[in-house]
């Protein structure tokens, strides 16, 4: 047994992340593995983290689907892969003046940042084109930061989207790579790092997250917290499993909201300055706890994701009010 585990010193955790130490596995599973009883005082140590980086700003992401099923991938949790049979609303990339609109939509929210999101293993040079004449009208006509997330990029593309005035690529690596095999066969965890690593080359900021709730255990969590460490991303979403029926993941179940503040916290001390996102399926697995998660986390989607209803953005302002903590427009 650690001395974490016998002392529940959670504090000392915080003084070793703020110090630049990274925590060791050990440490890891035991914020993972801790009692239940020990959450709030965990949170409190992760809170400490995220204050000295983050204070008590939030930053809003609003997500637009813009293009929807008719992906050719096999990925276990996705409603709109290809092995799906959920019913979903299939459309190719959607035109510039709905792009234009949804970037509207995400200032009346109050979000920072529009996350431009299509289906698909990867852009074609047309796709790309489009998002790129999109996203030069919206840097040029609002005061928003973009974010792509567009699959697996060829070589050049990264660059393009760069040089367009996308701020973020969002490449989430779902899962560890020793589970990822039992998720995706149709692309590989080593092709997810590589494209992350284009998006660091190409001068954009390398958003890449995981999805928790898929079969993995507490040791490949922590895994998935050092891999992004390693990675360096800036930005990390902590998906919960929205298990989908018609998905091969549809009887997975939830991730109990205690277990979720845990791995909040977790991700929130191996990667003490990175924002961490509490993003799809937070209404879900954390329900009437969600507010507590921005004590680890700095960061929400409000509003819909891409094929699941998100709740209403009124409420995701009043939990940061009440909280007394702020909106912050800037999101990156």
């Amino acid at each position: 047994m650690s001395e974490i585990v016998a002392s529940k010193d959670w504090m000392e955790l915080a003084r070793k992340a703020l110090d630049g130490q990274c925590l060791s596995a050990e440490e890891g599973l035991a914020v993972l593995e801790a009692d239940n009883d020990e959450v709030l005082p965990l949170l409190q140590a992760a809170f400490a983290v995220r204050k000295h980086f983050y204070g008590k700003r939030v930053k809003l992401n609003m997500i637009i689907n813009a293009k929807s099923g008719l992906c050719p991938e096999d990925c276990g949790y996705c409603s709109q892969s290809i092995v799906s049979t959920a019913p979903v609303k299939k459309y190719t990339l959607l035109d510039k003046e709905t792009l234009l609109a949804g970037a509207r939509e995400a200032m009346n929210r109050k979000a920072g940042t529009y996350c431009i999101v299509a289906a698909g293993k990867g852009p074609t040079d047309r796709e790309l084109g489009q998002v790129v004449e999109a996203v030069k009208e919206i840097r040029a006509t609002m005061p928003l930061k973009i974010c792509a997330c567009l699959g697996i990029l060829k070589d050049g593309q990264a660059q393009q989207l760069a040089e367009a005035g996308v701020h973020r690529y969002n490449h989430n690596l779902n899962t560890s790579k020793t589970n990822y095999s039992a998720i995706t066969t149709t692309h590989t965890y080593d092709q997810r790092v590589e494209t992350v690593e284009k998006t660091k080359a190409s001068g954009m900021s390398p958003c890449s997250g995981v999805i928790i709730g898929m079969g993995e255990s507490d040791r490949e969590i922590v895994d998935m917290a050092f891999a992004l460490r390693e990675l360096d991303a800036d930005s990390i979403p902590v998906n919960f499993l929205n298990a989908i029926p018609g998905t091969p993941l549809e009887n997975a179940g939830r991730t109990p909201a205690m277990k979720a503040l845990k791995v909040l916290a977790l991700f929130r001390l191996i990667c003490p300055s990175k924002e961490i996102r509490v993003a799809g399926g937070r209404e879900v697995n954390l329900r009437t706890l969600q507010p507590l998660s921005l004590y680890a986390a700095n960061s929400i989607f409000v509003g819909d994701y891409l094929t699941t209803e998100g709740q209403d953005v009124s409420a995701d302002h009043q939990i940061i009010e009440d909280l007394g903590f702020e909106i912050e427009m800037k999101a990156i």
